[in-house]
């Protein structure tokens, strides 16, 4: 079967089962599917996250996992047991040139320094992506995804799982009914980090484990020689490799608020950082650590009045809604995480991934009655780009494309650029006398600041 016949009968089948994947016996003979019939993904970053969502690409019977790439053998054991036809490659650029006759989606769920240079030799090669949060590790990067998605015409979608949930489409029809009037302001939390934060890098080198290839997990970060304490998951904490808190937890606490207002991009953002974290600072300068704790607040223009977004992490919290009983939780059921829009005429509530929307005081759910107007995602956020993918460029609708999840990804790395602007040498000064950075967002350019234009575009490695 030529490539054009196969993807014509995948995408027919797929779009005759409405999104359930069950299709007549009669269309697939003895109700077998040949994998020359299969969407054939590819995994790059194939251990922790990487693990789960290969395994939930392949509950959809359309789709074949045909190669593998992880740069550590110990976090590539269970993928490989799952997949043992799949070829098995440390490189991902010879994976995909090796593999580029066979693969038409790759799967991109390394740590965050490394999603770019991955995601876009994909999709440089035609390759439909699915790249875990946040989508990039700069600003530029994220303007670069979005503008490749349009110049490769390829399907995408950011792993921000909650964006296909139901949650999310509640709030924008009840935003969409007036039921909170127009947003003013929102508040976002979380207790993350849950891995080590306010430090400076690991000084002992240590022995690089046979299973690494330590050189190709720094990809196009600058080199460094191996330490206890970054792989495999605390990389989260350092500027060179991760995103933070805000990286890590952003895309899935400020997704509703940014889905449900229809925010843009930012026009001003300023920071302050834990008490504790200002110490260090004082004592070495120049850190490489995400901060301890940080309050981040972004102003979005709006058509009447800007939209301020307080973001909070490492346990800082907003004050209870007045509305909020005593015994109600706020945001998650524990409280870790949350997000409140206050609105000219009320507020809404939900939790992590825009999970138990709620509107305050919490007796107006009851006798609730709002139609309905936005499309559910039942198969959920993994199989929605796997029929997108079938279906072709521009045939479905998906819940976190990069035209969206670009500026969302931009949005919320403007944050850790004013961390990292705060905590620049020599400069602390000079930017503690600024209350905000202005940014020009068509230039991708901070104009009152100069000093902080450095961090919207990194160095790669030579390589890379």
């Amino acid at each position: 079967m030529s490539k054009l016949n196969r993807r014509k009968f995948i995408r027919d089948a797929a779009l005759a089962s409405a999104g359930f994947f069950i299709i007549p016996r009669h269309v697939l003979g003895r109700g077998f599917i040949a994998p020359s019939d299969k969407l054939n993904i590819a995994g790059i970053g194939i251990g922790g996250k990487g693990t789960s969502d290969l395994a939930e690409f392949a509950k959809s019977p359309y789709v074949n996992i045909v190669a593998l790439c992880d740069v550590d053998d110990r976090q590539a054991k269970t993928s490989r047991t799952s997949f043992p036809k799949a070829p098995y490659y440390k490189d991902f650029r010879v994976m995909l040139e090796k593999e580029k006759n066979t693969i038409d989606a790759v799967s991109v769920s390394t740590p965050d320094h490394t999603h770019f240079v991955a995601t876009i030799a994909a999709m440089q090669m035609g390759k439909h992506v699915y790249v875990q949060k946040p989508l990039t590790h700069s600003v530029y990067e994220a303007r670069m995804l979005a503008e490749a998605e349009k110049k490769y015409k390829v399907v995408t979608q950011m792993g921000n799982q909650g964006a296909s949930g139901d949650g999310v489409r509640l709030m924008r029809e009840w935003y969409k009914a007036g039921l909170i009037g127009r947003a003013r302001t929102i508040y976002v939390w979380t207790n993350r980090p849950v891995w080590p934060q306010g430090m400076g890098k690991p000084k002992k080198v240590a022995s690089v484990p046979a299973e690494l290839d330590w050189d190709l997990w720094l990809g196009p970060a600058p080199y460094e020689d191996y330490k206890d304490g970054y792989v495999p998951f605390n990389w989260r904490g350092y500027w060179s490799f991760g995103t933070g808190a805000l990286g890590d937890m952003g895309c899935h606490l400020i997704d509703p608020a940014f889905k449900t207002v229809g925010l843009g991009y930012p026009a001003e953002v300023e920071c302050s950082v834990a008490a504790v974290y200002e110490q260090m600072w004082t004592a070495s300068n120049y850190p490489d650590s995400c901060p301890l704790a940080s309050t981040v607040t972004l102003t979005f223009p709006g058509k009447k009045n800007n939209i301020e977004l307080h973001w909070m992490d490492g346990g800082i919290r907003p004050d209870r809604p007045d509305e909020l009983l005593p015994d109600e939780a706020m945001g998650d059921d524990d409280e870790s995480g949350g997000v409140i829009i206050e609105g000219a005429k009320g507020k809404m509530m939900c939790g992590t991934y825009g999970s138990n929307p709620k509107l305050l005081p919490t007796s107006r759910m009851q006798n609730l009655n709002v139609k309905q107007s936005i499309k559910r995602v039942p198969e959920g956020h993994y199989l929605q780009w796997v029929n997108a993918c079938i279906a072709g460029y521009g045939k479905n609708e998906l819940s976190s494309p990069f035209e969206y999840a670009g500026p969302l990804t931009e949005s919320i790395l403007m944050g850790n650029l004013a961390l990292r602007s705060w905590m620049l040498k020599d400069a602390s000064d000079k930017f503690n006398g600024r209350k905000k950075l202005t940014w020009d967002a068509m230039n991708m350019k901070i104009t009152n600041f100069d000093e902080a234009n450095q961090f919207v575009k990194r160095e790669y490695r030579s390589g890379w």
